[in-house]
């Protein structure tokens, strides 16, 4: 177990200095690292990237919403991996310490080799690793957490150069046998709207509320919401509304979607809620913007 303090510094020093993964033969690109002491249950959703994630202690499980989906056994040095796209839950009666990241592969600025095994990953990975301690994936994410010892403790330069290592280490780790059982600020304000929004935009195509992006979070309702006219200078809603709207602006000028698949796609509900809502922000209604489109480019 860690202690809070070496957990927050730990958190701090990554989502400071460790966001962009350079490497021979692959680039990572970290949305963002975290920690938490007590973790418990969260939300059913999903990521558009990958998130690995590191049990340190405690006991739950981990599901997967999909057609061989299983629940596995969380424990102490349990390791598992929520692929892009797969809808899942974590769940701790009692709380869990635990660690995670998300990230994903920068293909334009990594090997063909490289790209592939990450592919390949999103599609074959093992979900869970139980009694992984001793494993390299395992001994490379500890290595990372600053100890409790001010005379241990590896420089910043040191502990984020093996970041790299523990991101590429998961395509083998998940995929292998395996075991027998440019800079951004790093204020946790920042970090935590980072992933309010990121969750919003890989969840759009359901209905999101503010309570439940909360609970995903650990905060309450009032700092989240405090967060977003803060920082962003719209509200929670404002935002997630800004986001649909423009999730179907997308599809009605690149697809041929139907109007009320986008709206389904779109987390409205309805085609006259979409169509509404659609038409208050853009100035027209779906189908006119559509076919407004469609001139232009018989033009």
């Amino acid at each position: 177990m860690i202690t809070v303090d070496a957990l927050r510094e730990t958190m701090n020093r990554l989502n400071r200095s460790a966001l962009l993964l350079p490497g021979p033969g692959a680039t990572f690109r970290v949305h963002y690292w975290g920690g938490n002491p007590r973790h418990l249950d969260n939300p059913v959703h999903k990521h558009s990237c990958f998130e690995a994630c590191y049990v340190l202690g405690g006991t739950g499980e981990y599901e997967e919403f999909e057609e061989n989906g299983s629940v596995h056994p969380l424990r102490a040095h349990t390791l598992f991996l929520s692929r892009p796209g797969v809808v899942h839950q974590i769940r701790s009666r009692t709380g869990m310490q635990i660690l995670y990241v998300a990230f994903e592969i920068d293909e334009p600025n990594s090997s063909a080799v490289e790209t592939e095994r990450f592919r390949r990953l999103s599609r074959e990975a093992r979900p869970c690793v139980a009694g992984a301690r001793d494993a390299p994936t395992a001994v490379l994410w500890r290595s990372l957490i600053a100890p409790d010892k001010p005379d241990w403790r590896l420089s910043d330069e040191a502990g984020v150069s093996a970041a790299p290592a523990l991101v590429r280490s998961f395509a083998d780790f998940f995929s292998a046998p395996g075991p027998a059982e440019p800079a951004r600020s790093g204020r946790s304000s920042d970090v935590l709207l980072s992933r309010a929004k990121m969750y919003i935009r890989d969840n759009l195509d359901r209905p999101i509320t503010l309570a439940e992006v909360a609970a995903y979070l650990h905060v309450s309702e009032r700092h989240l919401s405090r967060l977003f006219t803060a920082n962003s200078r719209e509200s929670f809603n404002t935002y997630l509304r800004r986001m649909r709207i423009q999730q179907a602006a997308y599809f009605l000028r690149h697809t041929d979607m139907a109007i009320k698949d986008i709206a389904e796609r779109t987390g409205f509900g309805s085609v006259h809620s979409f169509t509404r809502a659609f038409a208050r922000e853009t100035g027209q209604p779906p189908g006119r913007y559509r076919s407004r489109r469609e001139f232009s480019k018989e033009r």
